[in-house]
Formats: C-alpha cells, structure tokens, sequence
C-alpha cells in the first residue's frame, strides 16, 4: 500500500494502521459482530518535510512558520514511525549530477541480487513456517541475527545517541539481516548493522522529542 503525501491523511485514519502494520491481521467491528482478516502488505509512504515542501532545503528558503511544520509533520506519530522500517530522505538532484557519468547498476542486476536473497531467505526459514526476514519473531531474531561483539557495541552506541525504542532495535536487526543477504554474507558485519542503521535517523531530525 502506498500512500502519498502521507500528512495529508487523517491522523486518526492512519493511527488505525499501526495494529495490521504490527499483527498482520485486521478487526472489523459491527454491532453485531466483530471479523478478524489477515492482512500482510507493504507499506510505502513519502511525504514533504513542511507544507511548502522547503523546510531544510539549501537551495530555497522554506515560508512556513514554525507553528505550520510543528503541526504538519505532528500528524505522524512516534509509534506509527516506529513501524517503517527504513526511512530515506532524498534531497532534490542538481543539473550536474544528473550529467555525470558514472556507471550505475542495472535494474536487472538489481533484481538477480534481490532474487538470490529472497531464496537464501526461503532456503533459510523452510523448517520455520515463514519465508522472509519481516516475518521473524523475537526468538527467530536471536537465533538468525546474532552479532560479533563490534556489532553489538555499534548497536548499542546507535541505540543510546539516537534515543531507539525497542521496536526500533528489532527492526534494525531484520533490515541488517537482510542487507547481508543481499551482500550474501552469512554473518551481520559491522557495514550492515550501520547502513541498517542509518535508514532510522529521520525520524530523529523531524520529530526529536
């Protein structure tokens, strides 16, 4: 499910999700009765960072008031943000970038990477009932995402700076998995924990409490 411009929605609209978004399943509830459906998606969202769209820009100075962004970016709360796994801000490209030359790998290539991990992932879980890295459970985690002693100092630097919940720390283990994966590594090493890492610092630079 892809979601655009995500501020945008009711904030008690998008609240609702935070349940199917952590038990894939979801609960509709009438008078007379009360059905429960699995729910199993990905979830996309993008958004700006205020209304103008220019709050931290370089190149154009934002208009809105400080009050404006404060409310715009608080229509997204902490818990929800907790629940998407990798969070990337992309800043708009100049002219001379776009003209670079620089090879740059082909979707193709990118998705017999994605390919061969997905099936490292099956091959991995067949006597676990699940099939990919976001499926794992707590004790799953502690058994397929084990660090070395640096990892866990990484970690725990990242886990104390950035001020993580224990959901966040979760899922930086399964998106660090799953970076080794895609690297075809059978251990998480320190280059995988710190780029999965790095995908839960936004949420720390627009909604620092």
């Amino acid at each position: 499910m892809f979601l655009d411009e995500l501020p945008e929605f009711n904030k008690n609209t998008l609240e609702v999700l935070r349940g199917p978004l952590e038990d894939r399943k979801v609960t509709i509830s009438r008078v007379n009765a009360s059905l429960t459906y699995p729910c199993n998606f990905m979830f996309v969202a993008s958004m700006n960072p205020c209304p103008c769209g220019f709050y931290g820009s370089k190149e154009k100075q934002c208009s809105c008031t400080p009050q404006a962004i404060s409310r715009y970016i608080g229509k997204i709360s902490g818990p929800l943000l907790d629940r998407i796994d990798i969070q990337i801000e992309v800043t708009p490209v100049k002219y001379q970038k776009l003209e670079e030359a620089t090879p740059k790998e082909a979707s193709e290539q990118i998705r017999k990477r994605v390919n061969k991990a997905r099936k490292i992932q099956q091959i991995r879980y067949q006597k676990q009932g699940i099939y990919s890295n976001s499926e794992l459970t707590p004790l799953l985690i502690d058994q397929y995402c084990q660090l070395d002693i640096k990892c866990k100092k990484l970690l725990e630097n990242a886990f104390e700076k950035l001020g993580l919940s224990a959901r966040a720390h979760t899922r930086i283990l399964k998106v660090a998995r799953t970076i080794a994966d895609l690297d075809q590594k059978e251990e998480i090493q320190t280059t995988h924990l710190a780029e999965a890492i790095g995908y839960r610092s936004l949420d720390r630079k627009y909604w620092k409490s």
